[in-house]
């Protein structure tokens, strides 16, 4: 029995067989790289949004609340978010089966301090078991 090395295919038959299965010599090369481009681009973009949104977020807690009477509560509460920023908030008062006996909103001027504390009193419609803060924003 003989063998025979058998001869390669000539240039334009293998360029006809890459071309029906999908063979490139460079072309996954370019493909993998614009994938990675892509994914690193997402990532900056979601990165940055991230960063952004975190800057420009209030932060509220709530101290505690006093009711006085039957027509008003006084609630302490604590705002943290960037310096020298003026902020506004929406506070509320609730009864027993959360409805709103009473709301107001307060707007504080500018401050060098990152944090700071507050204490407000909220005039009610009806006898009040709890304050709290909604929201607060950046203007």
């Amino acid at each position: 029995m003989t063998t025979t090395t058998p001869t390669p295919p000539s240039p334009e038959v293998r360029a006809e067989l890459d071309d029906r299965y999908g063979r490139s010599r460079g072309g996954r090369r370019w493909a993998w790289v614009a994938v990675g481009a892509v994914a690193v681009a997402l990532v900056g973009y979601f990165g940055w949004n991230t960063v952004a949104q975190s800057m420009d977020s209030v932060d509220i807690d709530t101290i505690g609340f006093q009711i006085d009477d039957a027509h008003s509560v006084t609630l302490q509460f604590q705002v943290t978010l960037r310096r020298d920023e003026a902020v506004t908030c929406a506070l509320e008062a609730q009864d027993v089966e959360h409805g709103i006996v009473g709301w107001r909103v307060v707007e504080y001027p500018a401050d060098s301090a990152h944090s700071r504390s507050f204490s407000e009193r909220i005039p009610t419609v009806a006898e009040a078991t709890t304050g709290l803060v909604t929201s607060c924003w950046i203007p």
